[in-house]
């Protein structure tokens, strides 16, 4: 077994084993604000650079970029979704709203740095004030035996996919299916069954302001691909992206505490 291929068999799963475990410590809206870093993303550009080379992974980390509104989408739709269905109604239709949007970008063909990232922005603006009011999340039950594990074979079953199709879908959809709602699936399927549609809208927008960083990963990536080597640009990406968490983990913070004060 190549050391490429036991890095995409690892690393993903085992980011995602400790998003998971953060969530159950501290809730659906963390578990969404960390999700949305580039845990997934991240690794899939990383191993696309290595295989196909620089330019072929900024312009993938372009498309990865517009794709956050395939995500707002789905994200959207199954939010409005858990309101009135199920999880097994809600979730067919979530995807019904990231394939739209996939062939929107496909058709728009956004490949331009400078304005994926303004409409991804303005997206990320406009998203949190459309999700629907939902009465407070229902206390969690038990976890299923299965959850874990079943969240890290989809992500190194998409890191697989992905970086082995990457030729062949040519560097914006490789960029585009980075994206896919691998971890967004699974979170929200297994908490809409555990904690009710108030967790599952929870999440959902934690993962919005998540998306803030990483958009900013993927930014800088595109940007410092072509201007310094694979690693440097990873290493600039990575400490953007972790800049931009914090500040809107901060952010976060001080508006729950004033929400809080104005509700006594």
């Amino acid at each position: 077994m190549s050391a490429i291929l036991l890095l995409k068999l690892l690393i993903v799963p085992a980011l995602i084993a400790l998003v998971t475990l953060a969530g159950r410590r501290w809730g659906p809206a963390v578990a969404g604000w960390l999700s949305a870093f580039p845990i997934v993303a991240g690794p899939i550009l990383w191993f696309i650079a290595m295989e196909q080379g620089a330019a072929f992974a900024a312009q993938a980390a372009v498309g990865t970029l517009s794709a956050v509104l395939a995500i707002l989408a789905f994200g959207l739709s199954y939010a409005w979704a858990a309101a009135r269905y199920p999880w097994p109604v809600s979730l067919p239709l979530a995807y019904v709203g990231y394939a739209a949007a996939v062939a929107m970008l496909d058709l728009c063909n956004v490949t331009s740095l400078p304005l994926a990232g303004l409409v991804v922005i303005a997206g990320l603006w406009l998203a949190p004030r459309f999700y629907p009011v939902l009465p407070p999340a229902a206390k969690a039950q038990s976890k299923p035996a299965n959850d874990m594990l079943l969240r890290m074979v989809l992500g190194a079953l998409l890191v697989l996919l992905v970086t082995h199709f990457a030729a062949n879908l040519g560097p914006d959809l490789s960029g585009v299916f980075a994206m896919f709602p691998v971890m967004g699936t699974v979170l929200v399927l297994f908490t809409h069954r555990s904690s009710g549609a108030g967790a599952t809208v929870q999440l959902l927008r934690g993962m919005v302001f998540g998306f803030y960083a990483f958009s900013m990963f993927c930014a800088v990536l595109a940007w410092a691909l072509s201007a310094t080597g694979v690693g440097m640009a990873f290493l600039w990406a990575l400490a953007a992206a972790g800049i931009v968490q914090m500040l809107t983990r901060l952010w976060l913070t001080s508006h729950a505490v004033s929400a809080a004060h104005r509700a006594r």
